[in-house]
């Protein structure tokens, strides 16, 4: 959505109600009231061909003969007459409707539908329908049905439910909370969240962003923009739906354990949103991320009058996965030079019920300069000795003094209040002071958690993988063979060659095996594995059959040949009397996995109705689904994701050394997830995948067992963006090739990978002071590595970074895109190692860079150069660039491409 369309949501010039009468309860009368109300200063109409007048305001019998035209409407007519009254909006300019008329249908013909069509036709943006309406507190419009108007602040409230959005206002009202904007979704029939997101995400007025989400549209549209929003400022969930009634039907272990919501909270998760459970979780944690810098590390302090309540807080902060801190020798010394000997000595650090400002402030003050604690959290309970309101106005102007000095950074460690007595007053002074305080111990408790589980989630995003062993070289053209000479059609399960061949295309450890008619060939197959010392696994192939142990269709540790013939004689009887309509295509050998220090795990792919392919991890063999201890992540998987995901499940501890055990190879079981990530990302056929058990221990790990569920009429793979099954955009390989330049300079060019950060750093070492200040238009000082991760985590559905590489994969130069979320103008930048200028780097570069904006779909590109920096502007003028000045900025030249798109 473009920013002029939204901001005619949230600060219309003028605005007109369509569909009100004189009844007392009429929508349209209603929402009038509000907006009059509200004290909206430009121009209010109403619509309405059957009144005069209505609460005194003058109606007109269409939106035609408004002047001046408003720019947006809220649209309250009979569900038969939007179509008609959004196509006659467009018509005249109408920039914005707000639909709150229910009962439009769904699906195709529906009036829904229609609706939307009339929008799009002209330009016109849509929210709803089936909505309560919107408000823009700031810019006194309150466009909507709700009971109470909201206070102005700095909180943006997006839902889809209206009942939510009037008992959230209600609830923040009691609270003196306020808001930027607050919109009621409704149907989405054009504006969804993800828009939204992408609007307040810049907005320098919201410093967090609230949404009650109960499903997406646009899958990938909301994971860029909620990816996007996360790095600028919190972004707090409450999602519905967390326990669905019935789970999706599914053939595979892996699909069974990957529950919907399950997978909707593993992509809130990597998008780097926090996600919480109720109306009062949501605010609170917004109140915490928005007071307090981020924590890091999850060990609390804990500072009371009252050692009983300090203790529950310490409960409630284990229960709830934080650490409670443990006190140095050190700080322990520190806190007896200032405390009555009858302290605590521990941690909660009970200062004793008659406690003043000067004990509180001694003991805030060892706790804040304790390596060891991470963050502060100060309580104080009633009790006749001691004033709550003097304490706390004493706690606050002392820290405020000392963050006054900002090389205090021990001051700035994260504190947090709960006051049991005189709560309101001793708020105010908390609050002047940026302390964050909450009405009980659990709100603050949590609102600590909240603030370390947003630190985790802000670095995870920022963190720079390790690079991929080199002698990973995925086949996905060979695994396109595999899949297209599988017999059968439709949706179904591959064969056990051909589920060995595919995971041997990803260089997936698997156990070698033969596939035998009969018991005689049984034997035949296995003597040479008997001849080596190894014992024998034999197993039933059949399409029809999901789970083989669970018909008798697997026999372990067989030993000799005649035991053999005699296991594979009487499998196929078991088989066939218990599955008389199996298909059965015979008896799979292998050799014995003979690996006692093994820890039995499971690993997958599973699919997703909303999000697609999602891999899944965990602890594995017959009672999976009984165990229930498996994560969910979204592909594509770099291995530091790949490490989390292993970290989220309770088996994890596991491979770690114990007992007579060594440890579990981490890091091989962590490259096979990414393997898996990549099958995912490159092949849509497959919808199911089981790795069951994956063996893992000292020497790395093997899939004993696998099944493949795919689907031979996928959704196509075409353009820049890969599988469109995937809700995270993968690596764009198709922009990888060979370059050489009009001066002969031979290289290759490759997009960024978040694994590029070491090459990137020896890059900028290489680029002169003063060309770093052409290209940032001032002196650089430093590389941050967060700049950096800025650089390499990209989302590639919105952003280009392609680097010019050597043979060593030394980075020679830069050339970047940043794309709208509309993809309607992406702003370039070229910049080049210094002692390679004048070899025709810049211009190979800026041509790939265009073609590749016209493959992803971006209508211009632009960018401001130095009008100093001659040698880009003819560079620019060359290739096509519209040069001019800017007219704020005189130091500035303005340049500007349209882009044809591309036929691929």
């Amino acid at each position: 959505m473009s920013r002029d369309a939204l901001d005619a949501l949230f600060k219309p010039a003028a605005i007109a109600v369509i569909g009100a009468s004189t009844k007392p309860r009429s929508l349209g009368r209603v929402i009038a009231r509000n907006l009059r109300a509200g004290g909206f200063a430009g121009p209010l109409d109403v619509v309405s061909p059957k009144y005069p007048s209505i609460d005194g305001i003058r109606t007109a019998r269409s939106v035609a003969e408004l002047h001046p035209v408003p720019e947006l409407v809220v649209v309250t007519v009979p569900p038969e007459l939007v179509p008609e009254v959004i196509e006659e909006a467009g018509e005249v300019g109408v920039k914005a409707a707000v639909v709150i008329t229910a009962g439009l249908g769904q699906g195709p013909g529906s009036l829904r539908e229609k609706a939307h069509l009339a929008a799009r036709r002209h330009g016109l943006r849509l929210v709803g329908p089936n909505c309560l309406g919107i408000l823009s507190p700031h810019a006194q419009v309150n466009a909507s049905f709700a009971a109470a108007p909201a206070l102005p602040g700095d909180l943006a409230l997006l839902a889809q439910s209206g009942a939510v959005v009037t008992t959230l206002v209600e609830w923040a009202n009691q609270r003196s909370i306020g808001f930027t904007g607050i919109v009621s979704l409704g149907d989405m029939a054009d504006v969804d969240v993800g828009e939204l997101l992408d609007y307040f995400a810049t907005d320098p007025a919201t410093r967090a962003i609230l949404i009650y989400m109960e499903s997406v549209r646009d899958v990938r549209r909301f994971m860029s923009a909620a990816r996007a929003a996360a790095r600028a400022k919190p972004v707090i969930v409450i999602k519905a739906g967390r326990h669905e009634a019935g789970a999706r039907a599914a053939a595979s272990h892996t699909g069974a354990l990957a529950g919907s919501d399950a997978v909707f909270d593993a992509a809130l998760r990597r998008a780097g949103l926090l996600r919480v459970n109720d109306m009062e979780e949501l605010f609170a944690a917004a109140n915490t991320l928005a007071r307090v810098r981020p924590c890091a590390g999850r060990r609390l302090a804990i500072l009371t009058n009252g050692g009983g309540v300090g203790i529950l807080a310490v409960d409630r902060l284990i229960d709830l996965g934080g650490e409670s801190a443990e006190l140095s020798t050190k700080t322990l010394a520190r806190l007896d030079e200032v405390l009555p000997s009858t302290w605590s000595h521990s941690n909660p650090v009970d200062i004793v019920g008659d406690a003043g400002v000067q004990r509180y402030t001694d003991a805030l003050d060892a706790l804040l300069e304790a390596p060891e604690v991470d963050a502060v959290f100060v309580v104080h309970v009633p009790t006749a000795l001691a004033a709550p309101v003097e304490i706390a106005e004493g706690v606050s102007l002392h820290l405020a003094q000392r963050r006054s000095d900002a090389s205090d950074l021990a001051a700035h460690k994260p504190v947090l209040a709960c006051w049991l007595a005189q709560e309101e007053q001793a708020r105010e002074h908390l609050q002047a002071a940026g302390i964050p305080t909450y009405r009980t111990l659990t709100g603050a408790v949590r609102g600590f958690v909240h603030l370390h589980r947003h630190t985790e989630a802000q670095a995870q995003l920022l963190a720079t993988p390790p690079s991929m062993p080199a002698d990973f070289q995925p086949d996905p053209e060979r695994a396109r063979q595999v899949l297209a000479e599988a017999p059968g059609t439709g949706r179904r399960w591959l064969g056990a060659a051909e589920v060995q061949a595919l995971l041997q295309a990803y260089d997936i450890p698997c156990v070698p095996m033969a596939i035998v008619p009969d018991a005689e060939s049984a034997v035949q197959a296995a003597r040479p594995w008997f001849e080596a010392g190894q014992r024998m696994v034999l197993k039933i192939v059949s399409p029809d059959i999901a789970h083989k142990s669970d018909v008798g269709g697997v026999v372990l540790k067989i030993d000799s040949e005649d035991r053999l013939r005699q296991e594979a004689h009487d499998m196929l009887l078991r088989v066939r009397a218990r599955m008389p309509e199996a298909h059965i295509d015979g008896l799979m050998v292998q050799p014995m996995v003979e690996r006692p220090n093994a820890r039995e795990l499971i690993a997958g792919i599973a699919d997703d109705a909303l999000f697609g392919p999602v891999i899944l991890f965990g602890a594995g063999g017959v009672a999976v689904e009984v165990e229930q201890d498996t994560a969910l992540a979204l592909p594509p998987l770099h291995l530091n994701l790949a490490q989390d995901l292993i970290d989220r499940t309770r088996v994890a501890r596991r491979l770690a050394a114990y007992r007579h055990l060594p440890a579990a190879d981490r890091e091989a079981l962590a490259l096979t997830l990414v393997k898996l990530s990549q099958l995912a990302s490159d092949l849509p056929e497959v919808r199911e995948l089981d790795l069951n058990p994956l063996l893992v221990d000292e020497h790395g790990a093997v899939a004993v067992d696998a099944r493949v569920l795919v689907d031979v009429a996928p959704a196509p793979v075409s353009g820049l963006l890969g599988n469109p099954r995937l809700a995270i955009a993968p690596y764009p390989k198709q922009l990888e090739a060979a370059l050489t330049t009009a001066r002969g300079l031979q290289c290759r060019v490759r997009p960024v990978q978040p694994e590029d950060e070491a090459q990137l750093r020896r890059f900028f070492a290489e680029v002169s002071p003063e060309d770093l200040r052409q290209r940032y238009f001032s002196p650089v000082k430093s590389i941050s590595q967060a700049f950096i991760a800025r650089l390499t985590q990209i989302d590639y559905a919105r952003v280009v970074v392609l680097l010019a590489v050597d043979a060593a994969d030394e980075v020679l130069g830069i050339a970047q895109l940043h794309a709208d979320p509309e993809l309607e103008e992406g702003e370039y930048a070229v910049l080049l190692r210094s002692d390679l200028k004048g070899q025709g780097l810049g211009w190979a570069l800026m041509e790939r860079l265009i073609d590749a904006a016209a493959r992803l779909g971006v209508a211009r590109i632009s960018g401001q150069v130095l009008r100093e920096n001659s040698s880009m502007l003819d560079m620019c003028r060359q290739l096509g660039f519209r040069v001019v000045a800017d007219s704020e900025e005189p130091g500035i030249m303005l340049v500007s491409l349209p882009v044809a798109p591309s036929p691929s």
